[in-house]
């Protein structure tokens, strides 16, 4: 009996009508609102269901009527850009107001556009979104504000085999498997909008060092697909990217390269694929068992002496591992959140204007992860996304050529360090590698 697969027209219908829904019901919380907290809450929603749209209709643009859908989709952009403005100016009047009264010795009184104190987790300055003030407590620490993006003082970069991994900038491909060549990603119509154009082999080939890789599991076992493995066609598993890399680590000592794990898989899933890539234990990277906490990032000459130059990381939650009786550590992957910080995964939808703010992507009433977390003697890797809800060629191309000024005037100040991955759409339009090479001629305090 032939298998039923499910009408495409049908799925987008109810994709639009789910994400309709969830506009309107945000927009009826914001309407009825009965304290600041609330309205901003509902502001957010709202920007998130116009956002979710937009980019909807954009991927799924052959299917829509184009008289309706090209219409609807500059509203949607104006949504989405007044609510950003109105949060960017609430944040920087609590900011402004909570710096007068630093200066003026008096308390900070609670104003109607801040958060109240009850609500906000206790966390370094310049920490979360929104970023507060950070004021130093002598004389000569006022130049410590951050009112303003501002750049710091560098020192001059060093050779490449004393450069520490967290002085050093990859360029990253954000959803790296996404690309057309190596095999299927997605289910039909959204597989028109690749997030990249080349195949992984040839990313490595390009200087690509940092790849972001969704993986979802399936009864064939770890698969590369976006959002789901459903109606996807010939797909690509998990070990054979993998294997790709790591037969290029092979064949060049000197290069460093890291995985990114969107991670939707059991751990024994993931180990038994780990295990078909041949020669992986070879140049497998084990931060947990070097040290790095105590004393730091290891230089990429001593990287490459060791021959441990392929690093991997999961969003994975360690306590959920923990519970199953595996944690994906025990067989050398990395929990990114112990690792690294990382600022929010999207800049707005596919076209229309973009939010540059820099601010933490773990930042939620279960996780608070700082983008200025340090420890003594250890600093995170930073990980700067620089992207949107949607990967449109043209928009990739005008964000990419931006990428070097959004990240010396937003996000290092945010950070208070250099980004150590610049994970970008499209790659190969608008020159973000000249980026790349303009962090990695200086360090950052």
């Amino acid at each position: 009996m032939a298998q039923q697969h499910p009408d495409p027209a049908d799925v987008l219908a109810r994709h639009l009508r789910a994400r309709a829904t969830e506009f309107l019901r945000a927009l009826r919380l914001h309407r009825g609102a009965a304290t600041p907290e609330d309205s901003a809450e509902a502001a957010r929603a709202l920007r998130r269901a116009a956002r979710r749209i937009s980019a909807g209709l954009y991927t799924f643009r052959p299917a829509l009527d184009p008289s309706w859908s090209r219409a609807l989709g500059p509203e949607l952009a104006w949504v989405s850009g007044t609510l950003s403005q109105e949060d960017a100016c609430t944040t920087r009047l609590a900011r402004l107001l909570e710096a007068l009264h630093h200066l003026s010795g008096a308390p900070v009184p609670p104003t109607p556009s801040a958060r109240p104190p009850a609500r906000r987790t206790p966390a370094p300055a310049g920490a979360t979104h929104p970023a507060p003030l950070s004021v130093g407590s002598g004389a000569g620490d006022l130049a410590a504000w951050y009112l303003t993006p501002a750049d710091a003082p560098g020192g001059p970069m060093p050779p490449k085999e004393r450069r520490t991994l967290d002085q050093v900038t990859f360029l990253t491909a954000h959803n790296a498997y996404a690309n057309g060549v190596d095999g299927g990603f997605a289910p039909p119509f959204v597989d028109l909008f690749p997030n990249q154009s080349r195949g992984i082999e040839q990313q490595l080939r390009d200087g690509v060092r940092g790849f972001m890789l969704d993986v979802h599991q399936t009864p064939d076992g770890a698969i590369l697909c976006h959002n789901s493995c459903t109606l996807v066609r010939r797909p690509v598993a998990l070990w054979v990217d993998l294997q790709r890399i790591t037969d290029f680590l092979h064949a060049h000592p000197d290069e460093f390269v890291t995985v990114f794990l969107e991670d939707y898989v059991d751990p024994g899933v993931l180990r038994a694929e780990l295990d078909r890539v041949q020669g992986l234990s070879d140049v497998l990277y084990r931060p947990d068992r070097t040290g790095v906490r105590e004393h730091g990032w290891p230089t990429l000459g001593e990287l490459a002496a060791d021959g441990h130059r392929l690093l991997i990381f999961t969003d994975h939650s360690k306590d959920a591992d923990r519970s199953a009786g595996l944690t994906r550590d025990t067989f050398g992957v990395m929990y990114q959140r112990d690792w690294t910080v990382e600022n929010h995964w999207s800049m707005g939808p596919g076209i229309g204007s973009s939010d540059w703010s820099c601010y933490s992507r773990w930042y939620d009433a279960n996780t608070t992860i700082p983008l200025t977390r340090t420890e003594p003697g250890f600093r995170p890797l930073f990980v700067m996304n620089h992207f949107r809800d949607a990967a449109v060629a043209s928009t990739a191309t005008t964000d990419n050529a931006k990428l070097a000024d959004r990240a010396r005037r937003f996000c290092l100040p945010a950070a208070r360090k250099k980004p150590t991955y610049l994970a970008v759409d499209r790659y190969d339009l608008g020159n973000p590698t000249a980026a790349v090479d303009a962090l990695n001629t200086y360090t950052y305090p």
